[in-house]
């Protein structure tokens, strides 16, 4: 009992020494990459676990190449065990996927005591992300949303289909028609528009322009933001 204290206070205070800085290094790491991608966010489905995932799996990766070393035994009994482990939990955004793997890899780094990779690699990882970020590399102006109405049909939606052309041009940049079909036993036709409108103050006076022709009904606007996941 005595040699084996012996040995944590005197013959491996080097190897603790450096498995805690490399612990340090790994969680601080990734406590600036967790930082980046809770500030360059965009969405509904923020969820605080997967933050909070980026800076435990570091600290289990940067464990696992501690304890791994330059033991190749060790090496395959651990990469045995986790491959048995089961993850059941998905993540729908790539991005999400990215960060974590981030994270992981900067542990392994860490952990493998190679801390200018480690540092080197998390700085750059951080300043492409706000770079990208900030420049909106990737980005395409999708339609503002869908246009739904019913409009009478025959004769009468005839004489109506110029009026409702005149406002969609008067309130949109561009728009397409996506579905036109009869309901109603015929008597309406149901219209559908992709559309994307010059100003968003104009989104409610499109409506209510439609809704003031005769025989034009259940008009409804359903606004779709590419950046928004549901």
């Amino acid at each position: 009992m005595m040699d084996w204290l012996a040995a944590l206070s005197h013959g491996g205070a080097v190897e603790w020494r450096e498995a805690l800085i490399s612990l340090l290094v790994a969680f601080g790491l990734t406590q600036g990459i967790a930082g980046v991608y809770m500030l360059t966010f965009r969405g509904l489905s923020y969820s605080r676990t997967v933050v909070q995932s980026m800076a435990l799996g570091s600290i289990i990766t940067c464990t696992l190449m501690l304890a791994v070393g330059n033991n190749i035994a060790a090496g395959i009994g651990i990469a045995g065990g986790v491959s048995a482990i089961r993850f059941r939990t998905t993540l729908r955004d790539p991005r999400d996927v990215v960060f974590v793997f981030a994270s992981l890899t900067i542990g392994m780094a860490s952990g493998a005591r190679a801390y200018g990779a480690a540092i080197a690699g998390a700085a750059m990882f951080g300043v492409a992300t706000l770079l990208l970020h900030v420049t909106g590399y990737g980005s395409r102006r999708q339609p503002d949303g869908l246009l739904r109405f019913v409009a009478p049909a025959g004769q009468a939606g005839t004489e109506i289909a110029g009026a409702i052309a005149g406002i969609l041009r008067e309130h949109c940049g561009t728009f397409s028609l996506v579905t036109l079909r009869e309901a109603a036993q015929g008597t309406v036709m149901e219209h559908a528009y992709q559309i994307r409108v010059r100003h968003p103050d104009l989104r409610a006076g499109l409506v209510t322009s439609l809704q003031a022709l005769p025989g034009v009904a259940d008009v409804s606007l359903m606004l779709q933001e590419p950046t928004l996941d549901l």
